[in-house]
Protein backbone atom coordinates (compact mmCIF):
# COMPACT_ATOMS: atom_id res chain seq x y z
CA UNK A 1 0.00 0.00 0.00
CA UNK A 2 2.42 2.50 1.04
CA UNK A 3 5.72 2.97 -0.80
CA UNK A 4 9.54 2.26 0.82
CA UNK A 5 9.91 5.98 0.87
CA UNK A 6 6.62 6.63 2.80
CA UNK A 7 7.43 3.95 5.35
CA UNK A 8 10.97 5.27 5.80
CA UNK A 9 9.55 8.59 6.74
CA UNK A 10 7.25 7.28 8.92
CA UNK A 11 9.87 5.18 10.94
CA UNK A 12 12.07 7.76 11.13
CA UNK A 13 10.77 10.92 10.83
CA UNK A 14 12.88 14.19 10.08
CA UNK A 15 13.28 17.55 11.97
CA UNK A 16 10.46 16.58 14.49
CA UNK A 17 9.55 19.05 17.08
CA UNK A 18 8.65 22.38 17.50
CA UNK A 19 11.04 25.94 16.99
CA UNK A 20 10.36 28.19 20.30
CA UNK A 21 10.17 31.76 18.78
CA UNK A 22 9.86 30.50 15.53
CA UNK A 23 9.61 33.06 12.49
CA UNK A 24 6.37 31.71 11.03
CA UNK A 25 4.46 29.15 12.66
CA UNK A 26 1.48 27.40 9.97
CA UNK A 27 -1.50 24.83 11.39
CA UNK A 28 -3.57 23.09 9.31
CA UNK A 29 -6.09 20.31 10.38
CA UNK A 30 -8.52 18.12 8.50
CA UNK A 31 -11.87 17.31 10.73
CA UNK A 32 -12.89 14.17 8.78
CA UNK A 33 -9.80 12.33 9.18
CA UNK A 34 -8.28 13.77 12.41
CA UNK A 35 -4.67 14.93 11.20
CA UNK A 36 -3.35 17.93 12.42
CA UNK A 37 0.16 19.21 11.11
CA UNK A 38 1.98 22.25 12.49
CA UNK A 39 4.94 23.55 11.13
CA UNK A 40 7.53 26.03 12.54
CA UNK A 41 10.05 28.01 10.74
CA UNK A 42 13.21 30.02 11.28
CA UNK A 43 14.17 32.45 8.09
CA UNK A 44 17.59 33.66 7.69
CA UNK A 45 18.26 36.01 4.20
CA UNK A 46 15.03 34.83 2.41
CA UNK A 47 15.75 30.97 3.31
CA UNK A 48 14.31 28.44 5.45
CA UNK A 49 17.30 28.05 7.71
CA UNK A 50 15.06 25.85 10.15
CA UNK A 51 12.20 24.18 10.09
CA UNK A 52 10.07 21.19 12.34
CA UNK A 53 7.11 19.69 12.70
CA UNK A 54 4.58 18.12 14.98
CA UNK A 55 1.73 15.92 13.41
CA UNK A 56 -0.68 13.79 14.97
CA UNK A 57 -2.34 11.99 12.27
CA UNK A 58 -1.60 8.59 10.26
CA UNK A 59 1.24 7.12 8.40
CA UNK A 60 0.92 9.22 5.99
CA UNK A 61 0.56 12.37 7.59
CA UNK A 62 3.51 11.66 9.56
CA UNK A 63 5.70 10.86 6.20
CA UNK A 64 4.38 14.11 4.79
CA UNK A 65 5.24 16.30 7.08
CA UNK A 66 8.63 14.32 7.45
CA UNK A 67 9.45 14.97 3.47
CA UNK A 68 8.12 18.50 3.66
CA UNK A 69 10.43 19.40 5.99
CA UNK A 70 13.40 17.87 3.89
CA UNK A 71 12.12 19.72 1.01
CA UNK A 72 11.79 23.01 2.41
CA UNK A 73 15.19 22.77 4.36
CA UNK A 74 17.55 25.64 3.23
CA UNK A 75 15.21 26.64 0.20
CA UNK A 76 14.04 30.62 -0.34
CA UNK A 77 10.85 31.48 0.44
CA UNK A 78 9.98 31.51 -2.87
CA UNK A 79 11.34 28.01 -3.92
CA UNK A 80 9.50 26.84 -0.26
CA UNK A 81 6.41 28.10 -2.13
CA UNK A 82 6.54 25.92 -4.63
CA UNK A 83 6.09 23.08 -3.14
CA UNK A 84 3.05 21.04 -3.83
CA UNK A 85 1.12 18.86 -2.77
CA UNK A 86 1.88 16.41 -6.46
CA UNK A 87 5.58 17.08 -5.65
CA UNK A 88 5.13 15.99 -2.34
CA UNK A 89 3.79 12.66 -2.93
CA UNK A 90 5.93 12.12 -6.16
CA UNK A 91 8.84 12.97 -3.92
CA UNK A 92 7.51 10.30 -1.52
CA UNK A 93 7.20 7.97 -4.71
CA UNK A 94 3.37 8.07 -4.57
CA UNK A 95 0.76 8.12 -2.66
CA UNK A 96 -2.95 6.08 -2.43
CA UNK A 97 -4.98 8.09 -3.80
CA UNK A 98 -7.43 8.20 -0.49
CA UNK A 99 -4.11 9.28 1.77
CA UNK A 100 -3.72 12.54 -1.46
CA UNK A 101 -5.09 15.17 1.27
CA UNK A 102 -2.32 14.05 3.37
CA UNK A 103 -0.05 15.74 1.04
CA UNK A 104 -2.39 18.75 0.80
CA UNK A 105 -2.26 19.77 4.64
CA UNK A 106 1.91 18.98 4.11
CA UNK A 107 1.84 21.43 1.90
CA UNK A 108 -0.33 24.01 3.27
CA UNK A 109 1.23 23.99 6.83
CA UNK A 110 4.28 24.89 5.09
CA UNK A 111 2.35 27.69 3.14
CA UNK A 112 1.01 28.97 6.43
CA UNK A 113 4.25 28.99 8.08
CA UNK A 114 5.47 31.37 5.65
CA UNK A 115 3.01 33.78 5.28
CA UNK A 116 2.79 33.93 9.20
CA UNK A 117 6.51 34.69 8.81
CA UNK A 118 5.82 37.52 6.17
CA UNK A 119 2.79 39.13 7.14
CA UNK A 120 5.12 39.65 11.01
CA UNK A 121 8.12 41.37 8.82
Amino acid sequence: MYSEKVMEHFSNPRNIGEIENADGVGEVGNPVCGDMMSFYINVKDNRIADIKFKTFGCVAAIAVSSMVTEMAKGKTLAEAKKITKQSVAESLDGLPKEKMHCSNLGADALAKAIEDYENKK
